[in-house]
């Protein structure tokens, strides 16, 4: 059964189940979830914990089966906590997993617990984790979304006793905020907690944040381009001035913002040939945040804009190459820049 991560710990009020299953690629909201679900199975009383972690094609699950009938003699309820980083338990795991599954039914004196990466949906259909799903709960722990982010701050302050000023000068502050840690999410928690450490319980001046918190954002060539089809330009700017500093490749930034720009041009033409731009997207392969944001923009964008852009687009591929192009920068991060503020500009709402 799947469970939502903001209502695990509803769930877990409800009663411990005995067997859960974490996946998701943000640390910190998996670690609090993990602990969250510690925490309540040392109330119950399990006691022992035994943890694996799954590295390599040659992992031993035998060790996995075998711990769950070794109690020792001080507890009568255990934890087993399966950690497998690259999502891929392999048949031998595969096999374990059911195995451990359809075990767990009516079990409790042992409780499981997998925790796994972001699974995308081809593996969320195979029959391993079909079995975690059916007999367990899932949990899926999304990243905060970039808009998200300043109201998930206020709230982790809020719950420290702290909190910003209202109305716009507060609102002011969060963004500054977010902007030092959008992408980081784990050193956005570090500098919420410096905060605690740094000012007592009340209100908190831009001054008091500027002052302390660390610009500690990371960004990624995908989100980079979710930001220019948003129209988003100074967060783009900001974007491009991380990635570089990051030693980011140019040519993956360049990548990410091309494969829109064609995407982009193949629904453009599918739509003036008549194709409702809903199964334009679905046969482009679009969907989720990209989706929206192409759903949006498209309407407003014309065949020639979208041609010059991708004329723009096979310039720059040279530059980042190494080629020189007339009227255009010799760097590779400048011309980039060029390009993505000129399709962002094109995506703001007019």
């Amino acid at each position: 059964m799947q469970v939502a991560a903001p209502q695990l710990d509803a769930q877990l009020q409800r009663g411990l189940k005995s067997l859960y299953t974490l996946h998701g690629d943000e640390p910190l909201l998996i670690q609090e979830a993990a602990d969250a679900l510690r925490a309540v199975a040392r109330q119950q009383g399990y006691t022992e914990r035994t943890v694996h972690t799954v590295a390599g094609a040659h992992f031993d699950w035998s060790e996995v089966l075998a711990s769950g009938g070794s109690l020792s003699l001080f507890a009568d309820k255990q934890l087993i906590e399966i950690r497998i980083p690259s999502g891929k338990p392999g048949k031998d795991g595969s096999q374990v997993l059911q195995q451990l599954a359809q075990a767990s039914q009516g079990n409790d004196s042992m409780l499981t617990l997998v925790i796994l990466p972001r699974l995308d949906a081809a593996t969320q259909k195979g029959a391993w984790f079909a079995a975690l799903d059916s007999f367990g709960i899932t949990v899926r722990v999304d990243p905060v979304d970039r808009k998200a982010l300043p109201q998930w701050i206020a709230q982790r302050l809020q719950q420290q006793g702290q909190r910003v000023a209202a109305g716009e000068e507060g609102q002011r502050t969060l963004q500054f905020f977010a902007d030092r840690v959008e992408g980081n999410l784990l050193a956005a928690h570090q500098e919420i907690q410096k905060l605690a450490l740094l000012h007592p319980a009340g209100e908190l001046g831009f001054d008091q944040v500027e002052a302390a918190v660390l610009n500690v954002a990371r960004y990624d060539a995908f989100k980079l381009a979710e930001a220019v089809l948003g129209g988003q330009s100074l967060r783009v700017q900001r974007m491009l001035d991380g990635l570089q500093a990051e030693g980011e490749a140019a040519v993956l930034v360049h990548w990410a913002l091309a494969e829109d720009i064609r995407t982009l041009n193949r629904i453009r033409r599918a739509m003036d040939a008549g194709r409702p731009l809903p199964m334009a997207l679905r046969e482009n392969r679009v969907w989720g945040a990209k989706e929206k944001l192409m759903e949006r923009v498209l309407p407003q964008l014309t065949t020639p804009t979208l041609t010059r852009w991708l004329r723009d687009a096979h310039t720059v591929d040279g530059i980042v190459k190494g080629l020189k192009q007339p009227d255009w920068p010799a760097d590779p991060w400048v011309a980039l820049q060029q390009l993505a503020l000129r399709v962002s500009q094109g995506c703001a709402l007019r």
